[in-house]
């Protein structure tokens, strides 16, 4: 309901807006307005480049470093097995804006400040807890006959990791999406690690069309129609797959 609430006042004049939020954009009422504000005052494009540029490498490392932490984890017994699970499994417990200051002291010492690179940083540190507990979870369930077989026939561990990938999709789907849409809709990291204006995502972007005396609704819900497009196709695209790994187990 807000995502279409948004979507159908974007395309709607601003007395419009306030008159008749709910009512769909008629012959009358319909406007471009807020989308030509945007572009003609911001560089939206870039934005978007930027945001889709740091969340999908960021979800890239999320998911390869954290399935094969998770494999490690799963399947190899060392002293410090256990201990290693729950220290990675307090990042879902502590949240990483506790940390905001010591961030940026050293996004600052490593000369990385305004940068996309220290936003991918930090943001791959953020999804690694989650991703690693899931995904070590659903790799034990993978039967040990399968494994057995192929280091018979041969083949290396690395081999073997990316023979069992496929088998946990689902949960690397779902993980995929619970670690996306924080990134993509994340406002905090991008104002303190990269609020310059080749840096911006779209959800900083969104931000300066809200004033504290006068807003652009028109601008706002425009840029926010536009953030929305790329995730919501993201999610459809692995919304199958997300479903699958939720209900894993659910039914024998």
């Amino acid at each position: 309901f807000p995502v279409a609430l948004t979507f159908i006042n974007a395309f709607k004049t601003r007395r419009a807006i306030f008159s008749a939020p709910l009512v769909p954009p008629t012959p009358e009422t319909f406007s471009l307005v807020g989308f030509e504000t945007v572009f003609q005052r911001t560089n939206f494009g870039w934005y978007m480049v930027n945001s889709l540029v740091v969340t999908l490498v960021s979800m890239a490392l999320v998911l390869l470093l954290g399935a094969m932490a998770a494999w490690a984890l799963s399947e190899y017994n060392f002293r410090g097995n256990t201990l290693l699970g729950l220290y990675l499994a307090l990042g879902i417990m502590i949240p990483i804006r506790l940390g905001t200051v010591s961030i940026l002291r050293l996004v600052v010492s490593l000369g990385l400040i305004n940068s996309l690179a220290a936003l991918i940083l930090v943001y791959t540190a953020m999804g690694l807890p989650l991703t690693i507990f899931v995904l070590q979870q659903f790799m034990r369930q993978v039967p040990s006959e399968l494994k057995a077989a192929a280091r018979v026939d041969g083949a290396s561990e690395y081999r073997i990791f990316w023979l069992v990938l496929p088998l946990v999709a689902p949960a690397v789907a779902t993980v995929a999406v619970f670690t996306m849409i924080p990134i993509w809709n994340d406002l905090w990291f991008p104002l303190i690690l990269a609020p310059g204006e080749s840096t911006k995502t779209v959800t900083l972007g969104a931000q300066q069309f809200l004033g504290q005396f006068v807003t652009d609704w028109n601008a706002v819900l425009s840029s926010l129609t536009l953030a929305m497009l790329p995730i919501i196709v993201l999610y459809i695209i692995f919304s199958r797959q997300l479903i699958r790994g939720l209900t894993a187990g659910a039914v024998k």
